[in-house]
């Protein structure tokens, strides 16, 4: 039985599962192992905070991700398919591990992000 996500650790979980998947991926892998250069030591806590302070506005996450991803796409441009696919990956792995209004939530948050991130950096 499936529960919602309720607290930080369910957040680590969902995170640590999703960038499992995006290490390997075939679609999007690349731009976080060999144009990023994700060092993951530093960049999942970091992630676990921003998705924290999204479902429960906890306040612990500093950061631009707009610059990030602009910077990212600079290097090697990115696509409506790459956003689309990170979306896919997620919402997968939201699906697989969680049910529930905070799981729905997520997904929601995740694709307006996304959306909005997709038209900064493209534009």
């Amino acid at each position: 039985m499936k529960t919602d996500i309720r607290n930080r650790k369910d957040i680590e979980k969902l995170v640590n599962t999703f960038y499992e998947k995006v290490k390997t991926d075939k679609i999007i892998g690349y731009l976080f192992n060999d144009v990023a250069h994700v060092n993951w030591e530093n960049h999942l806590p970091k992630m676990y905070n921003f998705w924290e302070n999204i479902l429960f506005f906890t306040g612990n996450y500093e950061g631009n991700p707009m610059a990030k991803h602009k910077e990212l796409h600079e290097k090697s441009p990115m696509n409506p398919t790459h956003f689309g696919h990170w979306n896919k990956l997620f919402t997968e792995t939201v699906d697989k591990l969680f049910e529930g209004v905070k799981a729905e939530e997520i997904k929601n948050r995740a694709l307006n992000i996304s959306a909005a991130m997709m038209y900064k950096t493209l534009s």
